[in-house]
């Protein structure tokens, strides 16, 4: 059977397309590389050099207060990242719901200014059973931080324990 080797990239329909492009490239990251104003739309990439591009915002969203999606993850690469979209998040005044260990990976659930739900992520090399969300404080240094998360999932019993 055919299967999808990654996802390629998605899409948002947006109200108002600087606001959008500002906080995706300026808060989160992401690169321009390419645009047509008068179409409305915004190509961006996390890895230019690699991908053209992983998201696409568009002008003409017409669903109201809709939910359009579920969440949007966003892979990064170390604990250090993790705690610094944590401060500026912060600084920025991004609306966040929640930051987490899944056990596999650390996380903060965070809404982009039109209230579309996102998350950076930062993946443990380990399977754990899913779902398993519970809350971690990202004010802890990087080793408490790893400390609290193991504890987490050994309070949560033998059912969640890694398989590697």
């Amino acid at each position: 059977m055919a299967a999808v080797s990654a996802l390629g990239h998605t899409g948002l329909w947006v109200h108002d397309l600087e606001l959008m492009r500002d906080f995706y490239t300026r808060v989160i990251g992401l690169t321009v590389t390419d645009e047509d104003e008068d179409l409305g739309i915004v190509f961006l990439s996390a890895r230019p050099e690699e991908e053209h591009h992983e998201f696409v915002l568009q002008r003409g969203r017409t669903a109201g207060d809709g939910k359009l999606l579920h969440q949007i993850s966003w892979r990064i690469d170390s604990l250090d990242d993790l705690k610094t979209f944590h401060q500026r998040f912060r600084d920025e005044g991004v609306q966040v719901q929640q930051e987490v260990t899944h056990g596999n990976a650390f996380g903060i659930y965070f809404f982009d200014p039109e209230g579309n739900r996102n998350e950076v992520y930062l993946r443990i090399e380990r399977d754990v059973r899913q779902p398993f969300r519970k809350t971690l404080n990202l004010d802890l240094p990087p080793e408490e931080i790893h400390v609290e998360a193991q504890r987490l999932l050994d309070d949560a019993g033998p059912a969640y324990q890694p398989t590697q």
